[in-house]
Parts: C-alpha cells; sequence; structure tokens
C-alpha cells in the first residue's frame, strides 16, 4: 500500500503590492463610513465631527472689512477626529502614489532592495513637500505675512485661525500621524526603523506645539522653509537614483540647509525672544489662549535652537563621509609589486591582493562604498 508523502511546499507568499493594496482597501472602506453617515440624519451628527472642521466662531462685520461676516476657527478636542479622518485619507494617498507612480518607476529601474527603499522614501516625501510647500506659500501671500513680518507676533495670541490655516495644520498633522502605520505598510527594514521614528516624531512635536501654543503664524513660516529645503534634498536623491551623475542638486541643498537654518534661527528669536517678550500681556491665560509667559518662550526656544542644532550635527556628518568617499574614489590606487618569496608563489594571493590580503580595490573600494551608502 502506498503511503502518500507530506507535501513540503510552502505556502504562498503575498507580494508587497498586495499587501499594501489590501491595507489601502480597508482603509477605503472606513473612510467611505464617515462620509456615507453624512447621508443619514441618525449618524450626521457623528459623521460630521470627522469630516468637517470643528470650532467655527462667525465674527461680525466692521467698518474696515468690505464682506459681511468673517468664519474663523480655534482649535479643540474634536480637532482628534477629524485629524484621524484624514490620516485615513492620507493612507489612501499614498497608496495611490507608490501603486501608479513609485512602482513603476521602480519596475523600469531595477533598483537594489537598499534604493528600492530609499527611492520610495524619498518619491513619498517630494510629493508631500512640494504640495505642502505650495500650499503653505499660497497661505503666506493671501494673509500677508511676507509684506508684514510683525505679524508674526502681533496681536498674540492668534487663537483664531482662518479656514485655510487650520485645515493646512491638520492635514500636516494627519500626515506626520499615518507615517506611523505607513512603517508597517511598506515593511520597512529594522534598522531604518528608529531614524524615521526620529524624524516623525520631531514634526508631530513641533507641529502640535506650533497648534497648541498659538504660535501658529510663526510655524507655518518655518514648516515652508524647512520644506522648501527638504523637498530639494529629495528631487537631488530621486535624480541622483537615476544617474550617479546628478550630484549637483545635494551642493545646492547644503548651502540652502545651512542658510535655511539660520533663518530659523533669526525668525525664531525675533518672534519669541523680542517680538513676545515686549508684548503687555504677559499672563498665563488658557481661556484666551495666551502662553506668553517666560518659562513657555525659552521652552519653545530651547526646543527650536536644540533641533537646529541636532540637524546641523547630521548634516555635518552627511557631508563628511561625502568628502571621504568622493576623495577616496578620486585618489589613484597604489600599485605595489609583487614579492618574490622562494618556493611557490602564491597565484591566490596575487589575484586576492598582496599576500593574500584583501586590496582596497576589491572589498573597500569606492565604489562599492558609495553604492552601500546610497
Amino acid at each position: 500500500m502506498a503511503i502518500r508523502k507530506k507535501s513540503t511546499k510552502s505556502p504562498p507568499v503575498l507580494s508587497h503590492e498586495f499587501v499594501l493594496q489590501n491595507h489601502a482597501d480597508i482603509v477605503s472602506c472606513v473612510a467611505m463610513v464617515f462620509l456615507l453617515g453624512l447621508m443619514f440624519e441618525i449618524t450626521a451628527k457623528a459623521s460630521i465631527i470627522f469630516v468637517t472642521l470643528q470650532y467655527n466662531v462667525t465674527l461680525p462685520a466692521t467698518e474696515e472689512q468690505a464682506t459681511e461676516s468673517v468664519s474663523l476657527y480655534y482649535y479643540g478636542i474634536k480637532d482628534l477626529a477629524t485629524v484621524f479622518f484624514y490620516m485615513l485619507v492620507a493612507i489612501i494617498i499614498h497608496a495611490v502614489i507608490q501603486e501608479y507612480m513609485l512602482d513603476k518607476i521602480n519596475r523600469r529601474m531595477h533598483f537594489s532592495k537598499t534604493k528600492h527603499s530609499k527611492f520610495n522614501e524619498s518619491g513619498q516625501l517630494s510629493a508631500f513637500y512640494l504640495f505642502a510647500c505650495v500650499w503653505g506659500t499660497f497661505i503666506l501671500i493671501s494673509e500677508n505675512y511676507i509684506s508684514d513680518p510683525t505679524i508674526l507676533w502681533r496681536a498674540y495670541p492668534h487663537n483664531l485661525m482662518t479656514f485655510q490655516m487650520k485645515f493646512f495644520y491638520i492635514s500636516q498633522l494627519a500626515y506626520w500621524l499615518h507615517a506611523f502605520p505607513e512603517l508597517y505598510f511598506q515593511k520597512t527594514k529594522k534598522e531604518d526603523i528608529p531614524r524615521q521614528l526620529v524624524y516623525i516624531g520631531l514634526y508631530l512635536f513641533h507641529i502640535a506645539g506650533a497648534y497648541l501654543l498659538n504660535l501658529n503664524h510663526l510655524g507655518l513660516v518655518l514648516l515652508v522653509l524647512h520644506y522648501f529645503v527638504e523637498f530639494l534634498f529629495h528631487i537631488s536623491r530621486l535624480f541622483y537614483f537615476s544617474n550617479e551623475k546628478y550630484q549637483k542638486g545635494f551642493s545646492l541643498w547644503a548651502v540652502l540647509f545651512v542658510l535655511g537654518r539660520l533663518l530659523t534661527l533669526i525668525l525664531s528669536v525675533l518672534t519669541v525672544g523680542f517680538g513676545l517678550a515686549r508684548a503687555e500681556n504677559q499672563k498665563l491665560d488658557f481661556s484666551t489662549g495666551n502662553f506668553n509667559v517666560l518659562a513657555v518662550r525659552i521652552a519653545v526656544l530651547a526646543s527650536i535652537c536644540v533641533t537646529q542644532a541636532f540637524m546641523m550635527w547630521k548634516f555635518i556628518n552627511f557631508e563628511l563621509r561625502r568628502w571621504r568617499e568622493h576623495s577616496a574614489f578620486q585618489a589613484p590606487a597604489v600599485k605595489k609589486k609583487p614579492t618574490v618569496t622562494k618556493g611557490r608563489s602564491s597565484k591566490k594571493g596575487t589575484e586576492n591582493g598582496v599576500n593574500g590580503t584583501l586590496t582596497s580595490n576589491v572589498a573597500d573600494s569606492p565604489r562599492n562604498k558609495k553604492e552601500k551608502s546610497s
């Protein structure tokens, strides 16, 4: 009687694209539940908290204003529901960009696993930075921030925001919160997770701090400045992955990065250290949203200065590593004459290096180092 052997075939492994699309479909269904809830009277009151902005105030018309009334917004606990809904929207948009743009480019370019993950990261971030930078610049121009810089600290606290201003901050918080589940959806490597958690946490800390402390004017200017510099870096990295000869973008980014850190410190000290320090109302008042006290100002400036110093330290290490790799790549290889020993000569040693040791042209070549670093 024949005995059947148990099948040793392993179950089929789901591809990364299938897993990503599956999660995107689930998130889309959850978002549709909130949207469909607006169609029914019973669930409309609950769904509207997630979909629309809350805490609006209508100000009556004044003699200086041509319009009849102005609708402004302040923040509250219900904003967490709105942030959650738009976090789902950010996950859906992330999946669309990944599937219809980045995955198609990856199939054509045949990147390695390291370049594949970094290309996806730079592709997603460059799209977000470009959109947020253009949107933030539009708000700066429409609200005359550029023509009148004193608006950064004048009439503080800025507890009332326009629709564009509040929606911008809600979108920023939603995007950086969506980055946490994306670490799982994108199957991020364990060694890359700490680095990404650090910069995601820094973004959330500073954006939420500017939003809750009613420093949204200063936060908007600093975000637009920072996003523009970061967009240049990631778009330069995308060109570098397509062709390693494109490195001029990194040189321009290096100059703008240093200037961006200086402008950030100057605007922060000018707004918090001088503008708010000379304001008449310097009493802590949670009802009006006034946090203009010495302890808060010191904490804000300290967090900004420490973050800028941390970024400069990372930048200097990055530039030093690039400079070492570039100088090692251009350095001429030192040729040594093979030593002739009595007895049998080691042919294997001459192939691998001198006396069997690996030369810099084999294991530690600049090209290999460059490939690892990218």
